[in-house]
């Protein structure tokens, strides 16, 4: 990575997306002080060469971030000023679900309405944005099984890569990510784990969104509600692993070393 970012320097055009990428490999190894900044840079960068549309979209990539591993204010402001620089199908998405995981579920609600107003036979809003955000804003009002339900319409897609994932690097899998959200809010643990499971078997298609590293730790969840506390502990152990360098003070890493030394 610091290779690239150091054949990039002076090029119009390609560094703004190396400064994204190289955000993303600091985020990945939980360096996420070092991931907001070089972000900043690829925003910055973005917004004065004019190109406020890309701007916004790693603004987006930001935001989710940030809500993913826990830090719901970060999240907010980010998926504020996405929104601010551009309002296009990806950003709205983005932001509206970066909003739900963060608690805003009115904001992200009306995001999600006004896509599917806007946008009626869109194929990714239809079998991919709206299946999401809607099963998450559903969790968020303490129904699994309406979440579980809403995500039956992006099956036959699933696996695919959305609009989302092509241009913003974000998006492919929050069908199946969501559905094991479910099942662990339904305790299927079981359930819950073959959909993370089925993540970690596709890094290459999720591997610069937080979910290609919260699915190791959202399998240790599935293991050990399923009562398999060796493969738990081993779960765990991964995540922990790969995060063993990372900034402390992230919510989700907290959490996730509370649950392993209670499995221990």
């Amino acid at each position: 990575m610091e290779r690239e970012a150091a054949l990039s320097k002076g090029k119009s055009g390609t560094q703004d997306w190396i400064f994204d990428h190289a955000a993303f490999v600091m985020a990945y190894a939980g360096h996420l002080q070092e991931a907001r900044r070089i972000s900043q840079r690829a925003v910055d960068f973005a917004q004065e060469a004019g190109h406020h549309e890309k701007a916004a979209v790693f603004e987006t990539r930001v935001a989710l971030r940030e809500a993913f591993f826990g830090n719901a204010p970060a999240a907010k402001r980010s998926a504020m000023e996405a929104l601010a620089l551009a309002q296009d199908r990806e950003v709205q998405f983005g932001a509206a679900f970066a909003l739900a995981l963060s608690g805003e579920s009115s904001l992200a609600q009306t995001l999600a309405d006004d896509l599917e107003k806007n946008f009626p036979e869109d194929t990714a809003v239809r079998f991919n944005y709206m299946p999401s955000v809607r099963a998450l804003l559903a969790l968020n009002h303490g129904d699994p099984a309406k979440a579980t339900e809403l995500l039956q319409t992006a099956v036959p897609n699933e696996l695919g890569q959305p609009r989302s994932a092509v241009n913003g690097y974000f998006g492919a899998f929050y069908p199946i990510y969501m559905r094991g959200m479910a099942h662990l809010a339904s305790h299927q643990g079981t359930q819950a784990a073959g959909e993370f499971q089925t993540i970690l078997d596709h890094r290459g298609a999720v591997i610069v969104d937080p979910i290609s590293v919260l699915a190791q730790l959202q399998l240790g969840r599935a293991y050990a509600l399923s009562g398999n506390e060796t493969k738990a502990k081993s779960a765990y152990k991964d995540f922990v692993t790969l995060w063993k360098d990372a900034d402390s003070d992230i919510p989700i890493l907290k959490q996730a070393k509370a649950e392993y030394a209670n499995l221990r």
